[in-house]
């Protein structure tokens, strides 16, 4: 009866410990379970398209006057007055120095005399001339003295001319005491003072006058590069933006940048054997005088245009291991390809695309590390901010751009540096 009664409670138990045991089981069959496949991934993608893009370089340059001209006496004498205030604008033919003319006058005065003499001597050799021709007809006198008479006659109209042309002499002699300025501009510092005794021609000029408006600008920019100009111009992947001149506009030593824009005038003819660059001139208005011959600029140039640049988002540009430029691009399928391409300059934070990619295609730009080559995505149209217009210069596709990576836009490098 004892063994009866102990088996009870264990027979109570049984049903409890099956369903238990049927909790884990179900548990267990939970956790085996695969998950659902995921969907595809999703990437963002920006859509190239052509656009009007104008080119700039920066370059390196200083500024010079438009006109240059050193004040130099053209007779010697003593300096009684100087009539300018240096570092003042002065206009062409004012009065910068008056020398002693006292010399000068007599000279003339001389001069003169002997003019009136030598007219005196022509005219009585003229009045004896006529009555010997007269007389010659008639055989009152000889052939000979007629012929004396007419030499002396043609003697005293040469000594007329001489004399005529010393009186000229001595007048401009004498305009020259009074030294003006050949140009307009802005006068420096005088090398004279009253009193001091000046030669003709001499080596120290009395005084430099510069003319500021306009001023020219001489920049340097590498032969490398201007040949790379040309053949874009030639293979017309550039256009000129103007009819000859291209513009131009500085950016001063304090970093402002200068309010007037300036013309492109000319490029040197031949390359510096130092350097190897060449230099380029462009004409600047200044009609406020901010700027000063010398100072150190750099002069943003516009290069050309593309009407149909195709620029990328440096994002979406990488370099695979041999530093060749390399873009992800989703197809028609949404699936994942590998394009390999040829990146221009930079315009801001994007490249511009010369092969490998075509406007409309779609380019990887966010998410790549979640898709792989030959995955299926779901591309999302992103928007990149614009690049602005000043453009830097484009790395080789033989290797990584400055700095080793492809999306950090480089700095705008110097001609002559390059």
């Amino acid at each position: 009866m004892k063994n009866v009664r102990s088996l009870l409670p264990a027979v109570q138990c049984q049903p409890v410990l099956a369903l238990i045991l049927l909790a884990a089981l179900a548990g267990c069959s939970r956790k085996a379970e695969a998950p659902p496949p995921a969907g595809p991934a999703e990437v963002g993608v920006y859509v190239l398209k052509t656009q009007r893009q104008a080119f700039t370089t920066e370059l390196p340059g200083r500024t010079s006057a438009f006109l240059t001209a050193d004040i130099r006496p053209q007779v010697g004498g003593i300096v009684q007055k100087r009539l300018f205030t240096e570092g003042a604008t002065v206009k062409a033919g004012q009065v910068l120095y008056q020398l002693d003319p006292s010399t000068y006058q007599a000279a003339q005065a001389s001069a003169q005399a002997t003019l009136a003499r030598n007219r005196a001597t022509a005219g009585a050799a003229e009045v004896t001339a006529g009555r010997n021709a007269e007389l010659v007809r008639i055989d009152a006198v000889s052939k000979q003295l007629n012929d004396q008479s007419q030499a002396a006659l043609a003697q005293a109209q040469a000594d007329v001319a001489t004399a005529r042309a010393s009186v000229e002499t001595a007048r401009i002699n004498l305009g020259f005491t009074r030294i003006t300025a050949p140009i307009s501009g802005r006068i420096g510092t005088s090398a004279v003072t009253p009193g001091a005794l000046v030669t003709a021609n001499q080596t120290t000029a009395l005084a430099t006058i510069q003319q500021l408006d306009p001023l020219y600008v001489d920049v340097t920019q590498s032969s490398a590069e201007v040949l790379r100009l040309k053949r874009d111009f030639a293979a017309g992947r550039l256009t000129r933006s103007g009819p000859d001149a291209a513009r131009i506009r500085l950016v001063l030593e304090d970093g402002s940048r200068y309010a007037r824009e300036g013309r492109l005038q000319f490029a040197g003819l031949s390359v510096n054997a130092t350097t190897g660059a060449v230099t380029l001139r462009a004409t600047v208005p200044n009609p406020d005088g901010l700027l000063l011959p010398g100072m150190y600029v750099r002069a943003v140039v516009e290069e050309g245009v593309d009407e149909d640049a195709l620029l990328a988002p440096q994002q979406g540009i990488q370099r695979d291991a041999v530093g060749r430029a390399t873009a992800l691009v989703v197809d028609a399928e949404d699936k994942v390809v590998r394009r390999q391409v040829t990146v221009g300059r930079a315009v801001g934070n994007r490249w511009v695309v010369q092969q490998g990619l075509n406007a409309g295609d779609r380019l990887l730009v966010e998410g790549s590390m979640r898709a792989r080559v030959g995955d299926k995505v779901k591309p999302v149209a992103v928007d990149v901010p614009g690049a602005p217009a000043s453009v830097g210069t484009a790395p080789t596709d033989a290797a990584p751009a400055a700095g080793g990576a492809p999306g950090t836009a480089p700095a705008t490098v110097p001609a002559a540096a390059r």
